[in-house]
């Protein structure tokens, strides 16, 4: 077996009820005295009490999903004009992705504090959108030092956003047993990652405000940002990164109707993934284990249901196509695409 593997530096804090403290501890770490805190106004809440206990010299909430180029060029002069010297993300996938934009070209170091399940601070993947067209990318400046998961500040996340968010983790797992870089140790956090979200999404579809729910969820969750960050974007992200950026429809909700249709199509293809799949699920395959807990959460179905025009899908077939990875496990054409696509928009079963 001959393989190379990158472990990522960052620490990470699992702080019950404990965000505030724990970030100012964070942050008095870094050295840093001029935190810039970047954060939706509808996160004010949670904020708060965060803010009281780190210096602050700027709020910035001008939060915009798949980060504009725009709204990153904002962000990053209010860091310059406020000379901050640390930045606090508290939210979810966009938030961290705001902070990101700025660390890329300011190089300042980010404290992460999720509010959803979306991974991105476990990553030092970046993304921009311009023109409807979305580009990602890799800069180590861009992985966020410190995480802290505080399972209290997720009790509010509605059961519905919840599980779209936990699917979007999900595959995050998917893809790492066959993204470009997948090596023996992604499979193993993805695996765990698979068993850990199957187990704790159920119990926060149904009770939201379930702190061992939050916990086994975000649990799962990072395990999966973990295996991506080593494996590198799949077919699935691709195709998600594109219709997002194309369509600028939700990211979670986004991932969470395509993954099934993209497990379909890979898993025949990767049968030694599949079986550790199914078996991280309990179940035969991984197909029916994904689809047995999608109808425990009542997942999302269709594309169309979250703004997808249907002439869509033929504008982007090509720029799919363009982006998948040539590894992937299954070959695909276009017209592979288009019932892909066309299955995802309508909601009808993949195959």
């Amino acid at each position: 077996m001959e393989f190379l593997h990158e472990t990522l530096p960052q620490r990470v804090v699992f702080a019950p009820g404990g965000a505030a403290g724990a970030v100012a501890g964070e942050v008095a770490a870094l050295g840093a005295r001029k935190a810039m805190l970047i954060a939706s106004d509808r996160e004010a809440a949670l904020v708060d009490p965060i803010a009281r206990e780190i210096p602050v010299v700027v709020r910035h909430d001008e939060v915009v999903m798949h980060v504009p180029v725009e709204a990153a060029r904002r962000a990053r002069d209010a860091a310059a004009t406020s000379g901050a010297d640390v930045l606090v993300s508290v939210g979810g996938g966009s938030t961290t992705g705001l902070a990101k934009a700025v660390a890329m070209t300011t190089r300042l170091p980010i404290v992460a504090v999720p509010t959803t399940y979306a991974g991105s601070e476990a990553t030092n993947v970046w993304g921009l959108t311009q023109g409807g067209t979305k580009t990602t990318g890799v800069d180590d400046a861009v992985l966020p030092r410190s995480i802290v998961y505080d399972a209290v500040l997720l009790t509010g996340l509605p059961g519905a956003l919840s599980v779209a968010s936990g699917l979007n983790a999900m595959a995050h797992c998917v893809d790492s047993f066959w993204g470009p870089r997948a090596d023996p140790i992604d499979r193993v956090l993805a695996g765990e990652g698979v068993r850990a979200l199957a187990a704790g999404l159920p119990v926060v579809a149904g009770d939201p405000a379930n702190t061992q729910g939050i916990e086994q969820t975000l649990y799962g969750a990072y395990l999966a940002a973990v295996s991506f960050a080593g494996a590198g974007s799949g077919m699935h992200h691709k195709i998600c990164h594109v219709l997002g950026g194309m369509f600028n429809l939700p990211h979670a909700q986004t991932h969470a109707v395509v993954l099934p249709h993209v497990l379909a199509l890979n898993a025949p293809h990767a049968p030694e993934a599949e079986q550790r799949i199914a078996q991280a699920f309990g179940s035969s395959t991984a197909s029916a284990g994904l689809a047995a807990l999608r109808a425990t959460l009542n997942a999302p179905k269709a594309l169309r249901d979250y703004g997808m025009p249907e002439d869509g899908i033929a504008k982007a077939v090509a720029p799919i196509l363009a982006a998948i990875p040539a590894g992937n496990p299954a070959p695909v054409t276009g017209d592979d695409i288009t019932a892909l696509l066309h299955a995802a928009w309508e909601g009808s079963a993949p195959s």
